[in-house]
């Protein structure tokens, strides 16, 4: 195994927490809660960052009146570095199921590209509405989604790819901090037509541009023709995480 992909790991998963960071997150002995009423899993759910001084079922329980109140279904995502360590275990022993596995897939050095395709750049609602769209999202998600990206704390850059006469092919967003570039939501509006691939060879062009060496990016543990496109780019894969929560309908 490469030595360099546990610390590109680290880099992408703490990444991925800043690019996701929306304006409702607070901290609870140690736990990140995340509580934005938009579609991503990702902005609404307890991150277990650290192991904390109070007990798993009172600090579940102090999480489970904050999503209440944000009337919210309660969430965890569990990762490899979860605290405490046998988190997965004692949520799984609760009757807790596990859902939504996501690959986070990186690629190591972002080599020259040919010329990158044309791509719009659109402000954060614009793009919120046209991801949202394609992917059926509620007007209050495609909101709150604008709201989140509009306020991370890394620069938001949304693109389209549009053909010759403006019709939209693909959209997708990237996010450059220092060295590394987070590609995210990455949508085709024609499927199965290689408009995704050129949207990521785009991006990945233009975040070179901006100083970028590395990249990483998440996708569906099951989304078989994702990967294969991601695989196609030189991103592997580099660890894997999942949710958990007593809600069944999330499931």
């Amino acid at each position: 195994m490469n030595t360099a992909l546990p610390a590109l790991a680290v880099r992408a998963e703490l990444a991925g927490l800043d690019a996701s960071a929306p304006p409702q997150q607070t901290d609870i002995d140690g736990w990140l809660i995340r509580l934005s009423p938009g579609k991503a899993k990702r902005s609404r759910c307890i991150n277990a960052l650290r192991q904390g001084t109070l007990p798993l079922d009172e600090l579940l329980a102090r999480c489970q009146r904050a999503f209440d109140a944000a009337g919210l279904p309660l969430a965890v995502r569990v990762t490899p570095w979860s605290q405490p360590p046998d988190l997965d275990e004692r949520l799984a022993a609760k009757g807790w199921a596990a859902f939504d596995a996501a690959d986070v897939m990186v690629l190591e050095t972002l080599a020259p590209q040919p010329a990158p395709a044309a791509l719009q750049a659109l402000d954060a609602p614009a793009y919120a509405a046209l991801v949202g769209t394609l992917r059926g999202s509620s007007a209050s998600a495609i909101a709150a989604h604008a709201e989140r990206i509009a306020k991370a704390p890394v620069a938001y850059q949304g693109f389209a790819l549009n053909d010759a006469q403006g019709q939209l092919l693909a959209c997708g967003q990237m996010v450059v901090a220092g060295d590394l570039v987070g590609l995210y939501d990455i949508a085709s509006a024609v499927p199965r037509q290689g408009h995704g691939e050129r949207l990521c060879r785009a991006l990945l062009a233009l975040a070179r541009q901006q100083g970028a060496t590395q990249a990483y990016l998440q996708v569906g543990s099951d989304n078989a023709v994702a990967q294969r496109l991601y695989g196609r780019l030189g991103f592997v894969f580099a660890y894997r995480y999942h949710y958990r929560s007593p809600e069944t309908e999330l499931v």
